[in-house]
């Protein structure tokens, strides 16, 4: 299934930015140093209104020796600089070596920022159950949506990687920088693919963690590897089960019972007691909160499992979880665009022959996101060509089924002098502390140095 717009074809051409007024820091608290460049609301009409890019630098340790400025985006989309202020530990040994400037993206936080007067909704069962549940779900999104780009202003319409990738080109120039130094993580990973298809010759050194592939307009192609991940979770689970005695599914094959919870629920919901006495819980609403991602949960997944086999299904009626800010929603279906509902189910149908067990879910998380808002310009997962690019690190987590290693490696293989670093673990490889990954980022950001080829970080320690 090709997404693609037409239009697209066109639209990967930079526009190079004007010349920035170098950035003036002032100090704003938590050993942070601010400041506010100016950009242009739209790069394909550079001449028009610009817009506020908020920064902040936590400055090297050793402003003599150090080697330079490393721009990070963290994830999202969303707020960064708050979350630099709450988690400077997580950088303390990049600035052993580098100023670490973050920056909020356009309409966020310290930027131009667009508070959407609707609230966004949030489907606590995003595994749509029938076409009516999405519909009165997507109108829901719409209308927000169409507030949201109301509200926008010049901005609306321009929230994707395309404008925030030049948006980064501005920053370098402002910092002064021949060449950008990158550290992306996790949606950071669409706009570094961004800037280094436009700007391929500007950038020194640049590392993506737990990458989103953004080459690839064919969605099956794109939801399988995280199909598949999700499905191999599951049996990590069943073997975790097996194995440790504190396991309420012990001495049972655990993916039987899931199987045969699942089943039960999808004929007739089972009851709920301790959420309400007329409360069911259903097959669709088990998947859109079952967890076999991190096995930190599994012990208590067990024993709700257990529990709804015995026909108490209490467990599935918590919501974990927080709705995503408002906004990110619109950047992210602007990088991503999602079909409706017929189109996933014919996805969800094709998933099943190849992961029936639970893979098929992860045809709906993007859903959750992208149904009913209103069109706007998007810039979609497309093939990239970055003719000059330097060698760029690379690294997947092989449990990560929210950013898969295929992700990783399918990039990697379309970057000329690209480097994939296997690792064993989850999303956000270098800031959950693995301890290898973080060797290897050290080592190539500093000097340069590559990993040899195959080399594979076990599990973090």
């Amino acid at each position: 299934m090709n997404i693609v717009a037409s239009f697209v074809i066109g639209a990967v051409t930079a526009v190079a930015p004007a010349t920035t007024t170098p950035i003036s820091w002032q100090d704003c608290g938590d050993g942070l140093q601010c400041a506010q460049i100016q950009v242009s609301a739209d790069w394909a009409r550079e001449s028009g209104p610009k817009v506020a890019i908020g920064l902040a630098k936590l400055p090297a340790q050793d402003q003599a020796g150090k080697k330079g400025v490393l721009l990070v985006n963290t994830g999202g989309p969303g707020e960064q600089i708050s979350l630099l202020r709450q988690g400077k530990k997580y950088f303390t040994d990049l600035t052993k070596w580098f100023d670490v400037v973050i920056f909020d993206p356009r309409g966020f936080g310290k930027s131009a920022v667009i508070n959407c007067p609707v609230p966004a909704p949030y489907a606590t069962e995003w595994v749509f159950p029938n076409k009516p549940a999405y519909d009165a779900y997507a109108a829901k999104n719409r209308t927000f949506g169409k507030a949201c780009a109301k509200e926008a202003g010049t901005l609306s319409g321009k929230l994707n990687s395309w404008q925030i990738a030049h948006d980064m080109e501005a920053i370098r120039k402002a910092l002064g920088q021949t060449e950008l130094t990158y550290l992306g993580n996790s949606h950071g990973t669409v706009l570094g693919q961004a800037y280094a298809e436009l700007f391929p010759r500007k950038i020194g050194r640049m590392y993506l963690d737990s990458v989103w592939d953004h080459t690839t307009p064919d969605l099956y192609e794109w939801l399988r590897p995280r199909a598949r991940a999700l499905e191999a979770n599951a049996e990590r689970f069943a073997a975790w089960c097996e194995s440790t005695a504190t396991c309420a599914l012990r001495g049972k094959d655990p993916l039987a019972v899931w199987d045969e919870v699942m089943a039960t629920a999808r004929r007739e919901p089972i009851p709920a007691p301790e959420a309400g006495p007329d409360v069911r819980i259903s097959d669709t609403q088990i998947a859109s909160r079952v967890n076999f991602t991190y096995q930190a949960t599994w012990e208590r997944l067990a024993a709700g499992l257990a529990r709804a086999q015995a026909g108490d299904a209490s467990f599935f009626a918590k919501v974990e979880g927080l709705p995503d800010p408002d906004l990110s929603r619109v950047v992210l279906c602007a990088d991503l665009p999602y079909p409706g509902y017929d189109k996933l189910k014919t996805l969800e149908t094709a998933l099943r022959r190849d992961t029936p067990r639970i893979g098929w879910r992860m045809v709906w998380p993007m859903a959750n996101h992208c149904a009913g808002l209103p069109p706007t310009r998007t810039y979609p997962p497309h093939p990239i060509k970055t003719p000059g690019l330097p060698p760029v690190l690379i690294a997947n987590g092989e449990h990560d089924d929210n950013s898969p290693a295929a992700d990783g490696r399918r990039l990697a293989a379309q970057l000329p002098g690209a480097r994939y670093l296997k690792a064993v673990g989850g999303h956000a490889l270098y800031f959950s502390g693995h301890p290898c990954v973080r060797e290897h980022v050290h080592r190539y950001l500093t000097t340069g140095t590559m990993p040899p080829r195959g080399t594979s970080c076990g599990p973090a320690k």
